[in-house]
């Protein structure tokens, strides 16, 4: 077994499941595209990448036809089985008045671009393994946020020997900003937009791994040492610690709020979807629990 480790000048921060993003709006639901910033497909162009799927977005026409052979198909459902809730609890995935207000219309109804980039700027440099319809099914991917870099490691869907794979990697100056994105099933995709203007649209296994790697890369974070907690935070930290039931690492840091978020990554063990989970606790000048702010996770 091949377990990927951060080198001795730089404090791991998340390890989490992530793939490249999927449409979820109907015309553009299970797709995804490669685009230069003229919105010319650039897939076949980029260096090293295998054949993948090719999309074509659904038509108005199309798209009517989808959600009314879904509303039959539902319809006949409730008449048959008389559960009148059903109609209304499984709407299509795909329908934009449930996921609410599109933030970028042209990038998530109309179009799906999970990769924006000019030639020659970073985010074509970003590797096929994110791709799900490219990979194998027995392939992951893993972002890993450091103090100092970012990387996207290729592994096994196997949490006894998932052989881990540095298949690429830059540092966090490279960044320039991380965004959560909102219309989204179950609230997974963000963006990762790099100093030269290009940006990726990507996806974590769940709605934790998302936040748990967008949180460090949205703000550069503050480490706090142990020794320079108060009495409070230290029995807070203690506690913490105490109610783990494996070793990992303990990362403390002073968030944009003002508050102390205290992270126990159980490093010991890593699951081939989500990557390595947390516990945590967010706390006060005296260890108090406080309130979430935002930025606070």
């Amino acid at each position: 077994m091949t377990r990927w480790q951060p080198d001795p000048d730089e404090t791991l921060l998340a390890r989490c499941g992530v793939s490249f993003a999927t449409g979820v709006a109907t015309p553009v639901s299970g797709m995804r595209w490669f685009r230069d910033t003229t919105r010319r497909d650039i897939q076949n162009e980029l260096p090293g990448w295998p054949a993948g799927p090719e999309f074509t977005a659904r038509t108005k026409n199309e798209s009517r036809l989808r959600e009314g052979g879904k509303f039959g198909a539902r319809f006949l459902l409730v008449a048959t089985i008389g559960v009148l809730e059903s109609l209304a609890g499984s709407g299509s995935t795909g329908s934009v008045s449930r996921l609410g207000q599109p933030e970028e219309p042209e990038n998530e109804v109309e179009d799906f671009p999970v990769m924006w980039a000019a030639p020659g700027t970073q985010a074509r440099t970003l590797p096929w393994q994110l791709d799900p319809g490219r990979r194998p099914d027995t392939d992951r991917t893993h972002l890993v946020v450091t103090t100092r870099r970012i990387l996207v490691l290729g592994l096994l869907d196997d949490e006894n020997a998932p052989h881990d794979e540095v298949l690429w990697e830059t540092e966090r100056s490279d960044i320039s900003t991380v965004k959560r994105m909102r219309f989204s099933q179950h609230k997974v995709d963000f963006k990762l937009v790099f100093t030269d203007g290009s940006w990726s649209r990507l996806a974590g296994w769940n709605t934790n791994c998302r936040d748990d790697v967008t949180r460090p890369l949205a703000t550069t974070p503050e480490l706090v040492a142990d020794d320079a907690l108060t009495s409070g935070q230290q029995r807070t930290v203690a506690d913490l610690q105490g109610r783990q039931k494996g070793p990992g690492d303990l990362v403390i840091s002073r968030r944009p709020s003002g508050h102390f978020l205290a992270e126990y990554l159980r490093t010991s063990t890593i699951d081939p979807d989500y990557g390595i989970s947390s516990d945590f606790c967010l706390m006060g000048a005296d260890g108090e629990n406080v309130p979430f702010q935002e930025g606070d996770l």
